[in-house]
C-alpha cells in the first residue's frame, strides 16, 4: 500500500478550496453546526464506501478510552453441558478470557476553506460536507485494508498466484480458506476482491473451453460465496488520487479472506473491528467558521481500526500470464 497523503496542518492561512488536516485546537462550541452534523446522519454515500468500510471493519461504539480483549479463537469452540439452572440459583456465568488491551479512539478530521464568490445555491455547505465525508471514509477504508495487509498470510508459492487459462482460481481461494480454518478452527466468512483480481479471475475462466470454467465464469458474487462456503464476497473498485496526475485502486490485484460480523460485540472474537466514539447521535461532528469573504468547514470524528485477532487472515496476490498455446 502507498503511504497516506500528507496534508498541510490547518493554521488558518490555507488557500481557498484547499483540504487540510483539521486542527482540534481551533474547534470551539460557537463553531459547531448542529444542522450540518444532523446532515451527516441521513447522508447516503453514492460511492458506497461506508458500506464497504463496515464490511471490512464493523463499527463498534465505544467511549474515547476503552478496553477490549484480543480475541482468543478457542472461545469460539467452548461449549457447556452445565447450562441448566437449578431452582433458586443463577445461570452459569461466562467470560471472555482474551488478553485485555487499553486503547483509545483517535481524533480525525479535515477542513476546507470555501470562498463565498465560488458558492452557488443554498446547499453549498452540505455539498462541501459531503466531499469531506467521502474523503474521510476513503481514508478509513485504506486504513482497514492496510491493517489486513500487515497481518495477512498466504500459501502462494513466491507469495503470488499466477492465473492463466489452465488455472482454477476458485480452488486457490478455497485452499487459503482451508489453511485459515486449519489454524484457527474458524473458516473466514468474508472475502474482498480487488477489481483487478476479479478481472484476472474472469479472464482465466473465459479463456478455458470447458463446462466447469464456463459455469465458474458466470457465477454471481452470491453464488460464488455459496460455493466457497462464506457469508459474503465484495469486489472493491474504489480509487484514490495517488499522484497529481494518476489514481490508484484501493485494493488492486489482491484478495483478502477474514472473519468479521456486523453484530459483533466489543470483546467478541473477530479479526478486525472499527471502534468509533459517537456524539450527538452521529459518528461525525461538523464545524463551520464564518468570515466575511470565506468559510472554513471542518468534519471530524473519533475512531480506531484494530486487528483484534491476527490469526486466520489470508491474502491472495494474483497476476495473469499469457495464454498457453495448445
Amino acid at each position: 500500500m502507498n503511504t497516506f497523503e500528507i496534508l498541510p496542518k490547518d493554521d488558518g492561512f490555507q488557500d481557498y478550496g484547499t483540504v487540510c488536516a483539521a486542527n482540534e485546537s481551533r474547534f470551539t462550541a460557537s463553531h459547531y453546526s448542529e444542522p450540518l452534523t444532523a446532515f451527516t446522519v441521513g447522508w447516503k454515500d453514492r460511492e458506497n464506501i461506508e458500506s464497504l468500510l463496515n464490511f471490512l471493519a464493523p463499527m463498534i461504539p465505544v467511549s474515547r478510552r476503552f478496553e477490549f480483549k484480543v480475541a482468543n479463537n478457542n472461545e469460539a469452540f467452548l461449549s457447556e453441558t452445565d447450562d441448566i439452572r437449578s431452582i433458586g440459583s443463577a445461570f452459569k456465568r461466562i467470560e471472555f478470557i482474551g488478553t485485555s488491551v487499553i486503547s483509545k479512539t483517535f481524533n480525525k478530521g479535515l477542513t476546507i476553506r470555501v470562498d463565498h464568490d465560488d458558492v452557488a445555491g443554498d446547499d453549498w455547505r452540505e455539498r462541501y460536507v459531503q466531499l469531506l465525508l467521502q474523503r474521510l471514509y476513503r481514508n478509513e477504508l485504506r486504513r482497514a485494508i492496510s491493517a489486513l495487509e500487515a497481518n495477512a498470510q498466504t500459501s502462494a508459492p513466491g507469495d503470488q498466484y499466477i492465473w492463466s487459462d489452465e488455472s482454477n482460481p476458485d480452488a486457490d481461494i478455497r485452499s487459503e480458506l482451508e489453511a485459515a480454518t486449519d489454524i484457527t478452527g474458524v473458516r473466514p466468512n468474508r472475502i474482498i476482491i480487488g477489481e483487478a483480481a476479479w478481472d484476472i479471475r474472469a479472464n482465466s475462466y473465459d479463456a478455458q473451453n470447458n463446462a466447469g470454467a464456463n459455469r465458474a465464469a458466470g457465477l454471481t458474487l452470491e453464488e460464488l460465496a455459496c460455493k466457497l462456503f462464506v457469508d459474503e464476497i465484495r469486489v472493491i473498485n474504489a480509487r484514490y488520487q495517488n499522484t497529481a496526475t494518476s489514481k490508484s485502486a484501493v485494493l488492486g490485484n489482491s484478495i483478502y479472506a477474514f472473519f468479521a460480523n456486523n453484530e459483533t460485540m466489543k470483546d467478541e472474537p473477530a479479526n478486525i473491528k472499527r471502534f468509533v466514539t459517537p456524539a450527538d447521535g452521529s459518528s461525525f461532528r461538523v464545524y463551520i467558521e464564518e468570515h466575511s469573504k470565506f468559510s472554513d468547514i471542518t468534519v471530524e470524528h473519533y475512531s480506531n481500526i484494530v486487528i483484534t485477532s491476527t490469526t486466520g487472515i489470508r491474502k491472495l496476490t494474483v497476476s495473469a500470464t499469457e495464454p498457453v498455446t495448445k
